[in-house]
């Protein structure tokens, strides 16, 4: 079915505001956060489960020259240590998309934006 009516149009971005971009990525960035702390944490429950965590702890034991049964990875350390981590780089990435934004206005003001076509289809029904 072909559209019987193409409106087309043009719409410039001049301006994105910056509270909202700040808004949106902290909440993309710590949303994207809680998802890799989660799957991080089911993967470190299946490595467990199946022996790859007390392999790495045995390996890393002889590496560094003390008994297999001294070092242990504790997973609550691991997990804070992850969640810490994390917390930075939330923290850098809403600034440097803060920033972006922000480059963008300036950049905006001296190419005069981006230009997008916007189409708007009506179908009509053939009944």
């Amino acid at each position: 079915m072909r559209p019987a009516y193409e409106r087309r149009y043009r719409q410039t971005v001049r301006r994105i505001d910056l509270w909202s971009v700040l808004k949106i990525s902290v909440c993309f960035y710590l949303t994207a956060l809680i998802v890799m702390l989660f799957a991080g944490r089911v993967l470190w429950w299946i490595a467990s489960a199946v022996g790859i965590i007390g392999n790495v702890e045995s390996f890393v034991a002889e590496l560094i020259g003390n008994d297999p049964d001294d070092f242990e990875l504790l997973s609550w350390e691991v997990l804070r240590a992850s969640t810490l981590v994390g917390l930075v780089f939330v923290s850098v990435m809403v600034v440097v998309t803060t920033l972006a934004a922000a480059f963008y206005n300036l950049f905006a003001e001296l190419t005069g934006g981006v230009e997008i076509t916007v189409v708007e289809d009506d179908y009509t029904s053939g009944r």
